[in-house]
């Protein structure tokens, strides 16, 4: 599949990286891309259900934008959603809808996490998709 720029940055700098251990180093480093939710916005609606770790996001669409910010009491968690911001935030919704979880893997991304953490990536991957579908419908 053809990425858009910013994803496809993401999958050739984790490609680039064989040890496992610095791999999950550039992950936890992406937390910084994210909009942080602030802890008091969050609520039971913007929970990630079946993320090991708390999680929270919140998706936006504004001017035809899709904008997510998110939180979670785990810098790694926070370092996949930092992923998604990059995937995510600015694109149309229909864009947003194109896009499969899949990019994570040809990255590499997910062979360095556990399956409950990988399986959390597409559980907020989905989430997000879920919100736009409400969104616009």
């Amino acid at each position: 599949m053809t990425w858009p720029s910013s994803i496809q940055e993401i999958i050739d700098e984790f490609q680039e990286i064989e040890d496992q251990f610095e791999r999950l180093e550039v992950l936890m480093d992406f937390a910084d891309e994210v909009d942080e939710l602030p802890f008091d916005e969050w609520s039971d609606s913007n929970l990630v259900r079946g993320c090991q770790s708390v999680a929270h996001i919140e998706v936006n669409i504004r001017e035809s934008m899709v904008w997510i910010r998110a939180a979670a009491d785990a810098r790694m968690v926070q370092g996949l959603q930092g992923i998604l911001s990059i995937a995510v935030n600015g694109n149309s919704p229909e864009t947003v809808m194109q896009l499969t979880p899949n990019f994570a893997e040809e990255a590499g991304i997910l062979v360095s996490l556990t399956p409950s953490r990988s399986n959390g990536f597409r559980t907020m991957f989905d989430m997000i998709q879920n919100r736009i579908k409400e969104e616009i419908l």
